[in-house]
């Protein structure tokens, strides 16, 4: 039998993919790169808070298992902030204006 509590908890899980896929589909394109950058700075305080649960949490991993957990959180989330990071920066070099090529020299001479 599914808890009261567990019932709960998946119909909040169910509606926020529901709101949050609604207010994503609704962003205009030009808001994309500036809205990539503030989930950014959110995914870093989720980066602080694996930190801190990694070395105040009382697991069932107790000694070098909960070291192994803590770590691959902690490396999980760093993955997510560097990858979002680089995806900005991806996505902010295409405003940028190109630089036109060289030309020739007019002579030919090299």
């Amino acid at each position: 039998m599914i808890s009261a509590h567990l019932l709960a908890e998946l119909t909040v899980f169910i509606l926020a993919v529901f709101v949050g896929f609604e207010v994503i589909s609704k962003v205009p394109t030009t808001l994309h790169t500036p809205l990539m950058s503030a989930t950014n700075a959110i995914h870093g305080i989720v980066l602080v808070g694996a930190i801190l649960v990694a070395g105040q949490a009382d697991t069932p991993f107790a000694g070098i298992g909960g070291a192994i957990v803590g770590f691959f959180l902690v490396l999980l989330a760093s993955l997510n902030v560097f990858g979002g990071y680089t995806v900005t920066e991806r996505m902010l070099a295409m405003f940028k204006p190109r630089r036109p090529a060289p030309k020739p020299p007019a002579d030919g001479a090299q």
